[in-house]
């Protein structure tokens, strides 16, 4: 494995979870934008299984690597620059806060740290979800119980709705497949932990 390599998020649990919630949630007819797609570990697997999968990175390492796997890719900072056009919106970001002393490089850190309660990149790609997700689409979104109740609290401020579809459960926290779209009178807007 060259530098490079090792400067793109391998795949791990919380990736996994986001492949099983999206299979869930696919359909043939979904325009997929994974954000932060790194390997590309879930986009190769949604291939075929719906219309179009464009992802994002903003690490040109990543987008090498994406590129060079056959996918479509912008790099771009969270979904900055496209249309709304997307029916189906998946992201596993960084979710934790790292401190000062644990921070390497940039590009090591931009794959991890998720900034203070581990949500600054989170509510970011909740402030772009709009520019990007059609009415009537969904997100899929990763989150860790270690960004509660903050999470919640920024999905709720910008009028989503969103409910718990998949629990990971490890050793030191939950990981959680939250599926957020928009309010309307037929879903609850309540969640449940698993």
């Amino acid at each position: 494995m060259d530098l490079s390599e090792s400067l793109i998020y391998e795949p791990r649990e919380d990736s996994e979870l986001l492949l099983q919630a999206s299979l869930l949630e696919v359909r043939e007819d979904d325009l997929v934008l994974e954000i932060g797609a790194g390997s590309g570990y879930v986009a190769k697997r949604l291939v075929g299984k719906c219309k179009l999968v464009i992802t994002t990175d903003i690490s040109p390492y990543a987008v090498k690597v994406l590129h060079e796997s056959g996918l479509n890719v912008v790099r771009t900072d969270i979904a900055r620059g496209l249309k709304r056009i997307f029916t189906l919106v998946l992201f596993n970001p960084p979710y934790l806060e790292i401190e000062e002393k644990l921070k390497k490089s940039f590009w090591e850190d931009v794959t991890i740290n998720g900034g203070k309660h581990g949500i600054e990149v989170i509510s970011k790609f909740l402030d772009d979800l709009e520019d990007v997700m059609v009415e009537g689409g969904r997100a899929i979104l990763i989150a860790s119980s270690l960004n509660e109740p903050y999470i919640f609290q920024e999905i709720e401020k910008r009028g989503l709705s969103f409910e718990i579809v998949r629990v990971a459960n490890l050793f030191f926290e939950k990981l959680y497949a939250i599926k957020i779209y928009h309010k309307s009178g037929n879903l609850s807007d309540e969640y449940h932990f698993g």
